[in-house]
């Protein structure tokens, strides 16, 4: 396989169905693969008629190129990643490099092959190479079956002007849009299940995901902000977080308690949260807050209670769970691999100064009144210069200089 250099070749759906600005997704998506990739034997990143192309350096091995495709499927924007191998536009050659690409596909009974012709200068057509690598791969694999209808494996088979393109390992990717393309968003990061996959989500959706994690610190111990920067690594891994601001909460949350009515605290510390999570988020350029919340799951996740925390910012507050039940939410946190990080108890400013009984119908009113007597004005700008900043790779994301 000396001759033959190995690819991946990326497709998307989403981006393809933009129109002027197109290139602008398409390049935002190269970027973020050119740099997620840089540890491995990627030689260059180019765009094709509506993919990707990425080169393999000469002599990859097998198991390096699926650890390349893996990591790539799960990268923001990327509908599919078909592995296989760029060759000579010559029907010999592409017949045993179909053989070779097939043998890479895993365990199958059926295939076909999907040839196509982009340049009419290659003197065979599409339904004649069809025909020609099918019978040399029928006779490489007697004991497997030609299923025009939903086979296990296509064989991809790509004329262009100066190559072939020859594939048969394809995987399904996470879709949406490239990391960089939505804006900037802060999410509130918690070392629990839920916050993860819904700024996974945001992620998703193109957008620039900065977390802020509320430590119950000096009130509790550190163990959450080692959850949540591992939850981070994992999120790390495809582009989809760039920042975790850490704020040392717990001593504010005492506060609280010591000053609002038992029933009251909690809402109180989500108001508080939020405004602080406002303060970076204008900071850092951020156009949103997030948040796991799922409605009715817990006390502060009722309607009236999500009202009375929502009136402390201006800034608008996405939901991307608000629908899902736990199970959903455990199934995407398993898929993105983040659930058995979540899953270990730590004490976190969740769990801090809890009431026996909180209140599940807060009426803003009362809320206002009761928050008053908390110096509000002081307290943000404290907790926003407390907090200690740690970056992670995220392609898409230039960071700012901290404002003090």
């Amino acid at each position: 396989m000396t001759d033959y250099q190995r690819i991946c070749l990326v497709h998307y759906h989403e981006i393809g169905l933009k129109g002027h600005n197109r290139a602008s997704f398409e390049m935002r998506l190269l970027k973020n693969l050119g740099a997620l990739t840089q540890d491995f034997p990627v030689v260059t990143i180019h765009r094709i008629a509506g993919r990707l192309l990425v080169f393999l350096r000469e002599g990859t091995d097998w198991e390096t190129a699926k650890q390349v495709a893996d990591l790539m499927r799960n990268v923001p924007g990327v509908a599919r990643v078909s592995c296989g191998f760029k060759c000579a536009r010559d029907l010999d050659v592409m017949s045993q490099v179909a053989i070779a690409a097939l043998a890479e596909a895993g365990e199958f009974a059926t295939f076909k092959v999907a040839a196509r012709r982009n340049h009419t200068d290659f003197a065979t057509g599409s339904m004649d190479m069809n025909q020609i690598v099918g019978a040399a791969l029928c006779e490489a694999y007697p004991e497997k079956q030609v299923k025009m209808k939903n086979p296990d494996v296509v064989v991809g088979v790509e004329v262009v002007q100066n190559a072939s393109y020859v594939y048969a390992r394809s995987l399904r990717g996470v879709g949406g849009l490239p990391v960089g393309s939505s804006g900037k968003v802060v999410s509130l990061l918690s070392s629990g299940i839920d916050s993860p996959v819904a700024t996974w989500k945001l992620a998703r959706r193109g957008a620039v995901c900065i977390g802020v994690h509320f430590s119950g610190r000096p009130q509790t111990s550190d163990a959450s902000e080692y959850l949540v920067d591992d939850i981070a690594r994992v999120l790390e891994k495809t582009g989809c977080i760039a920042r975790v601001y850490t704020v040392p909460f717990g001593d504010y949350q005492r506060e609280i308690a010591l000053t609002v009515p038992p029933a009251l605290r909690v809402i109180m510390y989500r108001r508080l949260m939020f405004k602080v999570a406002e303060a970076i988020a204008r900071q850092e350029g951020a156009g949103a807050l997030v948040t796991g919340e799922s409605l009715g799951q817990v006390a502060s996740q009722t309607l009236d209670n999500i009202r009375c925390t929502d009136a402390a910012v201006d800034l608008p507050v996405f939901r991307p769970l608000i629908g899902t039940d736990k199970l959903e939410i455990i199934a995407e946190a398993e898929r993105l691999g983040s659930f058995e990080i979540s899953s270990q108890d730590a004490p976190d400013c969740c769990t801090l100064f809890m009431p026996r009984a909180p209140e599940t119908h807060a009426k803003l009113p009362v809320v206002l009144e009761a928050e008053a007597a908390l110096p509000l004005e002081q307290w943000i700008p404290e907790l926003v210069a407390a907090a200690e900043i740690r970056d992670y790779a995220c392609p898409a994301y230039k960071p700012k200089k901290r404002q003090r």
